[in-house]
């Protein structure tokens, strides 16, 4: 808040203390999130207590619940933001269509690439989700199913533009992206020196982007 002193000038008077906790409590959610984030990157779901997450951003464990009322709940809520952060990256079918959608699948290893703990972190949970009770289990199965659905769907309007060729079997190669894709990410987690996620990732890409393309027209 501003007021005027008597002369005319701004004196700023700094924020009354419910004013601060009020943007103290909408900051908290993020917070919560990230810390959770961190804690199931280095100590899995089963590993992770509510508690360790309420202590490591400053507040109680009753007070996380206000926010998050299971740890079922915020495991969700960490894996929705991620999908939400990767789908506007992807761009998927809608901005990237053809071959241009394996573009944007490099750009977004590129991004991978700087944001080692979010990798590590969903590494873990793809992990430990195929257990058959793991809560995240009918997650992952579904955002497996949308991605390939979703990257078969832009190739196949590759072939609709004359970009991919026709006998292509859409599908399957979606399914080989997004297995190298999770693969390259587990080699660069345990050797980050020795397998540069990014440049093998582009070499791929580059691959089969060729053994994709479409003959051009014969003149």
């Amino acid at each position: 808040m501003t007021l005027r002193a008597a002369g005319g000038s701004p004196v700023a008077i700094s924020a009354t203390p419910a004013a601060a906790r009020r943007a103290h409590a909408a900051e908290s959610p993020s917070r919560i999130l990230d810390a959770a984030d961190r804690a199931f990157a280095e100590q899995g779901y089963e590993g992770t207590s509510l508690a360790r997450v309420a202590e490591s951003v400053g507040m109680s464990q009753a007070g996380l619940l206000h926010h998050f009322p299971s740890k079922r709940a915020l495991l969700m809520a960490v894996l929705a933001r991620r999908d939400a952060v990767d789908s506007a990256r992807i761009g998927l079918p809608g901005h990237a269509r053809g071959l241009g959608a394996l573009d944007a699948l490099v750009e977004l290893v590129e991004h991978n690439a700087t944001v080692r703990g979010l990798v590590q972190s969903f590494c873990v949970l793809t992990g430990e989700s195929a257990a058959e009770l793991h809560p995240a289990r009918p997650y992952f199965a579904r955002r497996y199913a949308r991605l390939r659905a979703e990257l078969g769907e832009a190739l196949r309007a590759g072939v609709e533009l004359g970009e991919v060729r026709p006998d292509v079997d859409c599908a399957a190669v979606a399914a080989e992206v997004f297995a190298v894709m999770d693969g390259l990410q587990l080699q660069w987690l345990h050797a980050p020196g020795e397998a540069d996620m990014v440049a093998l990732f582009g070499a791929y890409a580059a691959r089969l982007r060729a053994d994709l393309a479409a003959a051009p027209p014969v003149p």
